[in-house]
């Protein structure tokens, strides 16, 4: 029985530690449920990262000239892909040093940096330092926006955790190394080394080495170029992290701060662009464009990178020697002197000037025999002597007919004019130059090896920047005269010989589709009468060749040059032999290699090879020369074309020194001037022409105007090309003639008589009998069998 007396026991309550410790307990379990729940939906939509262990990332691809120098790069994100036991220690210790120096020690996140960071910044009042890790940064590289956002912080922090577990520590430096901007376009080290200084990663010294590492804080902040000071201090930043992780002695760093670094200016000029554009058009059909911008293929190019500056440098100086001779065309503007940096003036730069450069300046005085002239911060003085071009004067229009001489130098120029100057040598103090003008006319340059056809050198015309039109291979313009050996072999192939005599003199033609008559005429409006095959094409005969392609019959030209690469439409009709059909310099050049290769074609190529980036050949060119006409022919007109040079429209190129042989070109009104030729194993071909078909001006022929561009590139290119001599095909045979009929060799006195080539077989079985009088040349019924 309970006893009714007993007091209950007295109630025993909480002390304030007890509940101070469960409300914390508490707040710890939701605040940790909270931060999963955060976790967990944050995870929810990041991607997965199995396989980061074959991530590719998008690569350069790279172009190289035939002796593998690079040329020319395609990319979006402009990188070479490096492993990692390839780059070099002491760019890896420099980057571990400045950007996570614990990085081989925490799993991702590094908890003591984050803290330190925290601290430093409490003290200081504001951010000054971060905490990041290596990991971290490539996983908001790679995965992450660059927004500062709560959520992307706690993203990065997760990718980051779980990039250390399935990746090793190596792996993701390799991929970091690759992956990181460095401002300039440059993605990853490699690419880096390049863009800064033009060197390979193992050419880097320790110095360099410490201003990359020091780039992917703020690319553009510590760019050398827009500040070299705070580049420079930034450098001196990484080499002391490196000596306080113990990656350099003193002595080493304080050699490393005093190192001179000399970069290499961005933008600098591409090597044959033209070139490599052609290139890049054919890889895009080929492979598409994510293949190309993305994929780091290596390819191989026919270009001979000498050959392509010799061809670069004399087409544009023969543009402006052609310009010059058109006139001058006036200052570019002008400026107010009295003003202390002239606004209007493009060309206020502080680089030195050095022989040889093209520069803009102003005139700032006009003295008794010369000018005074402002380029940069230099004053140049401008001799009349060296302007002496410029009393032919363009006026009103850009055309070489609207011309007035100004003799009286003094006044072609005045103060403020801005002008263009070559800087044309630096006596003691004195800086020469001489007055220029960029030139307006354009044209193309080609040159291939005859025997395999590959492209050794192609310029598609003054300016890629000014221009991308690649004339070399998209142009198509008439070729004039050059065309006239398609015609001459058509006519051997048929079993006529250098020594067939045709008349050069008027004719008429009735056009009945038209109702009218064409009379063509030759350049002097001169005839010749009866003339060789040989003198007409080495002449450049018009009248002659017309002839001649109405006895040969068009169509059988059209047959032959298909045959020897022509691809274009050609008219069917005698304009034919005045080169009125539109064609390509590359097919042309192309047609001419296939005379001076004893016949034998091979399709013009620029690709050697191509390799993906593990290495892998892709695409390999296997030249082939097939023979499409007999050697006979092939010589008998590659003798021919020789005579042009040794007696007709080519004659200046007789300083090269060595069997060769080409022919001129001139179109009507002067509107193209070409010049196609070479020897065995070197062809190359020229025409320069305004893009909307004017005038070059009068004389201004294919010996005038493209000849001395070919002399000068040939000059330099053969340099590298052994001498040969054109082979004689055993089925060629020399046989004495009379020079009047191409007949042998008769006895009447005071006959003229050459030794002639045959193929064998059609050499002349009848004597000459009498020399023709001059009247008989218009007598057509009594030319001699075997001629025209």
């Amino acid at each position: 029985m309970q006893d009714p007396f007993r007091q209950p026991p007295p109630y025993r309550s909480w002390r304030w530690w007890q509940i101070l410790l469960l409300g914390l307990g508490a707040a710890v379990l939701i605040g940790g449920l909270a931060v999963a729940g955060l976790v967990w939906h944050l995870s929810k939509d990041l991607p997965a990262l199995e396989q980061l262990g074959t991530y590719q990332p998008s690569m350069v691809t790279q172009v190289y000239s035939s002796d593998k120098r690079l040329i020319g790069q395609f990319f979006i994100e402009r990188r070479i892909l490096t492993p990692v036991a390839e780059i070099p220690e002491r760019l890896r210790r420099a980057v571990i040093a400045v950007e996570d120096v614990r990085f081989f020690e925490h799993p991702g996140l590094d908890y003591i940096g984050m803290l330190r960071a925290a601290w430093t910044n409490v003290r200081r009042g504001g951010k000054v330092e971060g905490a990041s890790t290596i990991t971290q940064q490539l996983a908001r590289s790679l995965f992450l926006s660059s927004e500062r956002t709560f959520d992307r912080k706690v993203r990065e922090l997760i990718l980051a955790y779980k990039m250390e577990l399935v990746l090793t520590k190596e792996q993701i430096l390799e991929l970091y190394l690759n992956q990181i901007y460095f401002g300039q376009g440059a993605y990853g080290v490699a690419s880096a080394a390049q863009t800064y200084f033009g060197k390979d990663l193992s050419a880097l010294t320790i110095a360099e080495s410490a201003f990359l590492a020091g780039l992917p804080k703020s690319p553009n902040h510590y760019s050398p170029f827009k500040a070299y000071d705070r580049a420079k201090k930034r450098q001196e930043h990484v080499l002391a992290r490196m000596e306080e992780a113990g990656f350099l002695t003193g002595a080493e760093r304080e050699q490393a701060v005093a190192e001179t670094l000399n970069f290499r200016r961005p933008g600098g000029v591409q090597a044959a662009p033209y070139f490599v554009e052609y290139v890049r058009q054919l890889l895009i059909a080929k492979y598409g464009e994510a293949m190309v911008y993305k994929g780091g293929l290596k390819v191989f190019t026919t270009l001979n990178l000498e050959m392509q500056k010799a061809a670069e440098a004399s087409f544009a100086a023969g543009l402006r020697e052609l310009d010059k001779r058109q006139g001058w065309r006036g200052p570019l503007r002008t400026v107010d002197v009295t003003a202390p940096t002239p606004s209007t003036f493009a060309a206020t730069s502080d680089q030195a000037v050095k022989v040889g450069d093209y520069r803009e300046g102003f005139v700032t005085k006009v003295a008794k025999d010369h000018y005074l002239v402002q380029v940069g911060t230099t004053v140049a003085k401008l001799a009349f002597d060296d302007m002496a071009w410029a009393k032919r004067r363009l006026t009103g229009s850009d055309t070489a007919k609207d011309v007035v001489l100004n003799p009286n130098l003094k006044q072609v120029l005045k103060s403020g004019d801005v002008i263009e100057v070559m800087v044309k040598k630096v006596d003691r103090d004195v800086v020469h130059v001489q007055l220029e003008q960029t030139p307006l006319v354009e044209g193309g340059l080609i040159a291939l090896e005859p025997g395999n056809g590959a492209i050794r050198a192609m310029v598609g015309g003054y300016d890629f920047s000014r221009s991308e039109y690649n004339r070399a291979v998209q142009a198509h313009r008439q070729p004039g005269s050059a065309f006239k050996p398609i015609i001459y072999a058509t006519a051997v192939n048929q079993g006529m010989s250098p020594a067939s005599v045709i008349l050069d003199a008027p004719v008429v033609y009735e056009q009945e589709q038209d109702e009218k008559t064409w009379k063509p005429e030759n350049y002097g409006k001169k005839f010749h009468g009866m003339v060789s095959l040989r003198d007409a094409l080495a002449q450049s005969h018009n009248l002659a060749t017309v002839r001649l392609l109405d006895k040969v019959g068009v169509k059988n030209v059209i047959e032959f040059a298909k045959t020897v690469g022509i691809t274009s439409p050609l008219a069917a009709d005698l304009s034919l032999g005045l080169g009125s059909s539109s064609v390509g310099l590359m097919e042309l050049t192309s047609a001419y290699s296939v005379l001076l290769n004893q016949g034998s074609r091979a399709e013009p190529y620029v690709i050697l090879f191509v390799k993906d980036n593990a290495g892998k050949v892709l695409e390999q060119a296997e030249p082939q020369a097939l023979a499409v006409i007999s050697k006979e022919t092939a010589y008998l007109i590659t003798s021919m074309m020789e005579d042009v040079i040794q007696k007709g429209t080519g004659q200046a190129a007789k300083v090269i020194s060595r069997p060769i042989a080409g022919k001129t070109g001139t179109t009507d009104e002067f509107i193209n001037a070409w010049f196609i030729g070479g020897a065995p194993n070197l062809v190359s071909g020229i025409y320069v022409g305004f893009d909307d078909r004017r005038s070059l001006g009068e004389t201004e022929s294919g010996a005038h105007a493209a000849l001395p561009i070919w002399i000068n590139f040939m000059k330099e290119a053969l340099k590298q090309m052994p001498v040969m001599a054109f082979t004689i095909p055993e089925g060629v045979t020399f046989v004495k003639v009379d020079s009047a009929t191409g007949l042998l060799e008769g006895e009447q006195e005071g006959q003229a008589s050459t030794v002639e080539l045959f193929t064998k077989g059609s050499e002349p079985t009848q004597a000459a009998q009498r020399r023709l009088d001059p009247i008989d040349f218009y007598k057509l019924d009594q030319i001699p069998e075997g001629s025209l």
